[in-house]
């Protein structure tokens, strides 16, 4: 069973879990590096929670999430269509101004993520900003039904070094979303893409 498998079987207490949570801080410092009405994409969108945050602060949406059944729950919270599409397999190029990962790249191994990125930053267009967040922490392999990847501030730095064509914005740490019973500390990663023909 892979991750999406995980997310399809077990999409009802997944989408209950999360769908009230509070990602006000990360999101408000997205949104303020985002152009007015901005074109974002929420990707790996779950239950659609902050799909609905942005768009009522005016941005224009496109949610996506790689699971067929979280697909169709953020469609009832939502009331709009959800994009049914694994990040491998976006062929988005310079259509965004931001990228909303929330959660999301933890779920691929180092041989994988690397591309994945380069996926995700194709998708962005000069100048858009990325935000994507990922475990602090050592594991690698599968728990509990899921693929996880941890970082430490070594191997995340050794991650975005790889890329020229970023601009690190911030890193910051913050306390797992879901409260007390979630000891884990959680990487939050703000970047730019930057064209380095331009400069």
């Amino acid at each position: 069973m892979d991750s999406i498998d995980y997310y399809d079987r077990y999409a009802v207490p997944y989408y209950e879990e999360t769908v009230e949570l509070s990602m006000e801080e990360q999101l408000e410092r997205f949104m303020k590096l985002l152009p007015e009405n901005a074109e974002v994409l929420d990707l790996g969108c779950g239950s659609g929670r902050d799909t609905l945050f942005f768009e009522e602060e005016g941005f224009s949406v496109t949610a996506m999430d790689g699971s067929e059944k979280m697909c169709e729950l953020a469609e009832i919270h939502t009331g709009r269509d959800i994009l049914h599409l694994r990040v491998e397999e976006m062929e988005f190029d310079d259509v965004f101004h931001g990228i909303w990962a929330c959660a999301v790249l933890g779920h691929f191994s180092p041989d994988k993520i690397h591309g994945v990125m380069e996926k995700i930053l194709e998708a962005l267009k000069d100048d858009g900003i990325l935000y994507f967040s990922v475990r602090k922490g050592e594991r690698n392999g599968r728990y509990n039904g899921r693929y996880y990847l941890d970082y430490n501030r070594a191997s995340l730095d050794d991650l975005l070094e790889s890329f020229d064509n970023i601009e690190v914005i911030d890193i910051w740490k913050t306390n797992d979303a879901r409260g007390e019973d979630y000891s884990g500390k959680w990487y939050n990663i703000l970047l730019r893409k930057i064209n380095r023909e331009r400069e």
